[in-house]
């Protein structure tokens, strides 16, 4: 399980190195960061192209996840805490719990399926393709938003007094 986890570790470094490190500080430094952040969500939502083969609420899934971290890399200014969330989700999730699809050959310790309507449970997607996981991604993208505008707001207030 451990060479698994160092190669979900990598492949979870690599993709954010591309996408947030190296994407989405190009746009941000020639544009801006909400242009970095849609440029860089497309490409990331592009590059996993196993999630439009299950559906829209997989593919909303991934686009929410691509916001939520890069809104964390906006907000920490750390390319660390995007790695942190997406090693988090890719090792529990998949390696751990099963409800993730990494890659066919990846394995799981378990191999947690949920049994109702698609919707809730994903279906062929598993959890990735979940409206539960579409509004859990939402509610974090509301936060970490919250969390930007009120740094930005007490930042002008420090310069202004």
């Amino acid at each position: 399980m451990w060479v698994w986890l160092i190669a979900a570790f990598i492949n979870v470094v690599m993709q954010e190195c591309l996408i947030r490190g190296y994407i989405f500080q190009i746009f941000k430094c020639n544009y801006n960061s909400i242009v970095a952040m849609i440029v860089s969500t497309l490409i990331f939502t592009a590059l996993h192209g196993g999630a439009f083969e299950v559906g829209i609420i997989a593919v909303l899934n991934v686009l929410t996840m691509s916001i939520f971290v890069s809104l964390l890399l906006i907000y920490t200014n750390a390319l660390i805490a995007p790695i942190i969330v997406h090693f988090i989700w890719n090792a529990v999730g998949c390696l751990y719990l099963g409800g993730v699809s990494l890659a066919d050959d990846y394995p799981n310790l378990w191999n947690c399926t949920f049994t109702g309507s698609k919707l809730l449970t994903g279906g062929i997607a598993k959890i990735e393709g979940s409206v539960i996981v579409l509004a859990t991604n939402i509610i974090m993208i509301i936060i970490v938003g919250i969390m930007i505008s009120r740094g930005q707001f007490s930042n002008q207030r420090k310069r202004h007094f």
